[in-house]
């Protein structure tokens, strides 16, 4: 049983203090990545607790406008979705403990959580992060496109976050990314099978394990381009263990929302 201990743990977002009702019973974060450069991925977004007195970084999202940010379901499940001023995100972060001079920080008015969310098995693992106020556009702070409605994506996609190299290790303050190749439907139900893996999911990684996301990287982007365009192609969600061979990280299939994003982002 020794994949119960490393391998078969089922974890997403690394929790911050005991009082968060955070969804734990899967993991993601970058594992054999790379550290980025100041400003190659403005799109990403930190996503941090205030509530004790400090920030700390708990899950990462995407903006999707000025106005709205994307992120995974259960990195809000449980927290108030029609006051969470103790909640914010940073834009324009390279680094999350040093002053940049490139950050954008803005509290969350409101968060939309998909109405048939379900935790565990996790489904329609998505939410909206409404901004206090719009982010100002610049070389380091920049929306990530939506993908057509349906659109199947394929190839290499660039994951990404703050998250933990290894599993069970301690989120870094460098943003990280790692490259992984889209696995087929089929490839991901022989692993998962239908009670987990669903048609609204995506797989990504190397079966043979080595590369993947970790704790503190959920809700974060899954960017894939195809002929020089860039689109969230998935958002961290959930799998076993992190970068562990034969278990490919799971990602919500933002092609599978696209229509939600945009009636519920007016």
């Amino acid at each position: 049983m020794k994949t119960l201990v490393f391998c078969f743990l089922m974890t997403t977002a690394l929790a911050a203090p005991h009082r968060k009702p955070r969804y734990r019973p899967f993991i993601n974060m970058i594992v054999s990545g790379n550290k980025t450069t100041p400003g190659e991925l403005p799109y990403q977004l930190s996503f941090q607790d205030t509530s004790y007195g400090y920030s700390f970084h708990f899950c990462g999202a995407s903006i999707y406008n000025e106005n709205y940010a994307i992120s995974a379901g259960h990195c809000v499940h449980g927290e108030d979705l029609n006051n969470p001023e103790y909640l914010q995100v940073v834009a324009g972060k390279q680094i999350l403990d040093k002053v940049e001079g490139t950050e954008q920080t803005v509290i969350l008015s409101k968060i939309i959580l998909h109405e048939n969310f379900v935790g565990f098995p996790i489904k329609n693992d998505i939410s909206l992060l409404k901004l206090s106020r719009p982010l100002l556009m610049n070389d380091y702070v920049k929306p990530i496109a939506l993908p057509e409605a349906g659109h199947t994506a394929a190839g290499n996609c660039i994951v990404s976050g703050w998250g933990a190299t290894t599993e069970g290790g301690t989120p870094i303050k460098t943003l990280m990314k790692v490259t992984v190749p889209i696995l087929s439907d089929e490839e991901c139900h022989s692993v998962y099978t239908q009670n987990f893996f669903k048609d609204s999911m995506i797989c990504a990684g190397e079966l043979e394990g080595g590369k993947d996301s970790c704790q503190g990287d959920s809700g974060g982007p899954l960017a894939c381009s195809e002929s020089g365009y860039t689109y969230l192609g998935g958002i961290v969600s959930w799998g076993y263990g992190c970068a562990c061979p034969g278990y490919p990280g799971v990602y919500t299939e933002v092609a599978y929302f696209v229509e939600w994003i945009k009636a519920n982002s007016v």
